[in-house]
């Protein structure tokens, strides 16, 4: 029986997984583009300057507790340690005192309509008490006009009833925001009865409706290095401060036998302190290979598919912590014409949590993150080929870290900006090669074109950039270094293990509708024998 013509193909077919980790990084960009981060909120304390007791009064009494009176007194009991106030000895303007920092402490952990009162009291049993009066939230309503699309519920974790805390508003007005078409602000009025408050919001709408077209050359020469994309977003599309936008790229000034095409889906909506998401993404790619006598034609398709729900557990006016869980699925298939390539058929799934810490230092702002991921059996979850040798698995236990430093600087009249991020990976056993921390690209280690990579299944990298904006205008040129390391039981195949380079570029926006990013990078440090092309790029892209 004759052989099927393409059992003369060469030995070794060219592998995915290049192509597969070039475009989870250009995912990540795509929704850091369409899915801009919500502005943080930051209202000001209004809180008073903490002052000392006096050194001594005439007459005052030895205070050996302190006690806290009226409705949840014991739920506020905590903000009495800010008075400091027994084993002194007070007289009116020390009680006055210990009132105000009792007072301060509420103000300064957003309970700015919560008063603390002196009743009248005899002292000399040394008991000070206190009295609390929490201001409440009576009606939340919005101002006119009233637009038929604004909705509150969703987006303010409060009622009325509730005691009335900023971080609360802050929240609100986060997930207001978090929707690029629509501003919002929450005034605080007086209501009739004594402790009450009205929440008045100020809701407005752009036209909820955006385009956007891109082009950049960060794609891969095998299967197109010019790459498009159209995305099409509908903000508060269910009227419910959602965000969903469909996103659909391709090659460009390429012509057959290569070429590659993606499409994105993104939909998420908050839910007071909650989020919720759905993330859905599918890419195809094709390009000739050489067998023996002819050239076949090589694909891959490959789908990823998300499920996230995250929930802010703390925030002050200078911390936010956040917890997130969510759950994925990975699906890619391979083929030579029409014949799947059973070893490069691949179907994973499992779960990530996620804790993410943002701090404002000053000025800076300090983000870092830490990440476990554990693939499971569950949606028909298929057995890595790596398996059989113990090469990778299906199921790993993968924990990554980042790190975000951001530092605006002034130099007499020039404004600069320092940005410093680290991101690292860490897994005991092996890892499927899609698995496998890599770097080497614009998205990883600049200074390399992106179409080699060093991948383990450890590693981390250090990204640096110093800008300077040019102005007024919005330009912004920027220097960039970066270094990056991998290390694990893979890295032993790899002809090295360290990558730095560096990056000079400009960005901005011209017409308020362009912005652009354009860079020229150059290896600093590369292993012998690692090839790179030309690692200058640009990105464009136009907003409507």
């Amino acid at each position: 029986m004759a052989a099927p013509a393409w059992s003369k193909l060469p030995a070794e077919l060219p592998s995915p997984n290049q192509q597969l980790i070039l475009q989870q990084e250009r995912e990540r960009a795509l929704q850091e583009q369409a899915q801009p981060a919500a502005p943080d909120v930051r209202l000001p304390r209004q809180a008073d300057a903490q002052a000392d007791y006096p050194a001594s009064e005439a007459p005052c009494f030895a205070i050996h507790e302190l006690r806290l009176a009226g409705e949840l007194a014991e739920r506020f009991r905590w903000a009495l340690a800010a008075a400091d106030a027994p084993g002194r000895c007070l007289g009116a303007q020390g009680v006055n005192l210990a009132m105000k920092r009792v007072q301060n402490a509420l103000i300064a952990q957003g309970y700015v309509t919560t008063r603390v009162l002196v009743k009248p009291q005899d002292l000399k049993p040394g008991v000070l008490t206190l009295t609390l009066v929490p201001g409440r939230i009576h009606a939340i309503r919005f101002a006119d006009p009233m637009s038929w699309r604004a909705r509150w519920s969703n987006a303010l974790p409060a009622r009325p009833g509730d005691v009335l805390n900023l971080r609360d508003i802050e929240q609100a007005l986060e997930n207001f925001k978090r929707v690029p078409t629509a501003d919002a602000d929450i005034q605080i009025e007086p209501a009739g009865a004594d402790g009450e408050s009205d929440l008045v919001i100020a809701w407005k709408e752009a036209l909820p409706i955006r385009l956007s077209l891109s082009l950049d050359d960060g794609g891969s020469d095998a299967t197109g290095r010019y790459q498009g994309s159209a995305t099409l977003s509908l903000d508060n599309l269910l009227t419910v401060n959602d965000l969903f936008y469909y996103s659909q790229g391709k090659d460009l000034f390429q012509h057959d036998p290569l070429g590659s095409k993606s499409r994105s889906l993104h939909y998420s909506l908050p839910l007071g302190y909650w989020q919720l998401g759905l993330s859905l993404n599918d890419y195809r790619y094709h390009q000739t290979i050489a067998g023996a006598n002819e050239k076949y034609l090589y694909r891959g398709d490959s789908e990823n598919s998300q499920l996230s729900l995250s929930r802010v557990v703390y925030r002050s006016q200078a911390h936010k912590t956040t917890l997130s869980l969510r759950a994925y699925q990975r699906k890619s298939r391979n083929f030579v014409e029409d014949t799947e390539i059973r070893l490069q058929h691949r179907q994973t799934a499992g779960w990530e949590l996620g804790l993410n810490q943002r701090s404002y230092l000053g000025d800076a702002t300090l983000d870092a993150g830490l990440n476990w991921r554990r693939g499971t059996g569950m949606l028909g979850a298929l057995p890595a080929p790596e398996e059989e040798t113990g090469n990778g698995s299906s199921r790993p236990s993968i924990v990554t870290a980042d790190l975000s430093y951001n530092q605006p600087l002034q130099i007499g009249a020039q404004k600069l900006r320092l940005n410093s991020q680290w991101r690292g990976q860490w897994s005991k056993g092996a890892l499927a090669p899609q698995d496998r921390f890599a770097i080497g690209g614009r998205y990883t280690v600049r200074g390399f074109d992106g179409d080699l990579s060093l991948s383990s299944e450890r590693g981390w990298l250090w990204r640096n950039e110093l800008s300077w904006a040019m102005g007024p205008s919005g330009q912004e040129l920027y220097l960039a270094l970066d270094l990056g390391r991998v290390s694990g039981a893979a890295s032993a195949q790899l002809i090295g293990r360290q990558l730095a380079g560096g990056a000079v570029g400009m960005r901005g926006s011209l017409f308020k509708r362009l912005s652009y990013d354009m860079f020229t990078g150059w290896p600093i440090q590369k292993p012998a024998g690692f090839q790179t092309g030309a690692a200058s790029g640009f990105s464009l892209n136009l907003q409507f």
